[in-house]
């Protein structure tokens, strides 16, 4: 079996390529920029939601406490009047890069350790580059890609951009699987 010692640097590597990747998809290409939509009356709508300083957290409209509550009739009424959100409050304060790129970096790294993981379970010293790239990549894809899906059907995610963040979790996976085919131990000779 591969040591762990000798996947780190492959794990370390891929979740630097990630962190590039992931920064000219986001701010060079800008490929989800028009991801989020802007509410017309953006003013209105932010004074309405901190008139009662909401805290950090999931909220969703129109609320139903349980399932019974959803078939009520005020509550069906609501659902047909519309408009039915998901929405993500964040605290007060200046938008700060650093902790989310950070965190990001650190998700790219778990990502990986969980593909060498993986890969070390099924695979010798010495594999292919090919097979360490598909164990590898697969199950790095599906780290980063395949929670899309569930936003789309659950959360009201755009499908259009549930598929972007796929493409981006697939390119994600492609360097990850690279890094590792790339630099995975050989095997010892006369082992």
């Amino acid at each position: 079996m591969v040591a762990w010692s000798q996947l780190l640097l492959p794990a370390l590597l891929s979740a630097v390529l990630v962190f590039i990747v992931s920064s000219l998809i986001h701010m060079v290409i800008q490929l989800h920029k028009s991801d989020h939509l802007k509410f017309v009356n953006e003013d209105e709508v932010r004074a309405a939601i901190g008139k009662h300083s909401p805290a950090p957290g999931q909220y969703v409209v129109p609320f139903a406490k349980d399932p019974k509550e959803c078939s009520s009739p005020e509550l069906v009424r609501k659902f047909e009047e519309g408009p039915n959100g998901l929405m993500f409050i964040r605290r007060n304060g200046a938008m700060k890069l650093g902790p989310f790129l950070g965190q990001w970096f650190v998700y790219s790294l778990a990502v990986s350790l969980v593909a060498a993981y993986v890969a070390r379970t099924v695979l010798p010293a010495g594999a292919d580059y090919l097979k360490v790239f598909q164990v590898v990549g697969v199950s790095a894809w599906l780290a980063y890609a395949w929670g899309e899906p569930c936003n789309a059907i659950w959360r009201g995610q755009p499908w259009k951009s549930a598929f972007l963040y796929m493409f981006d979790g697939l390119l994600y996976a492609a360097v990850t699987a690279g890094a590792f085919g790339w630099l995975w131990p050989a095997a010892i000779v006369g082992a």
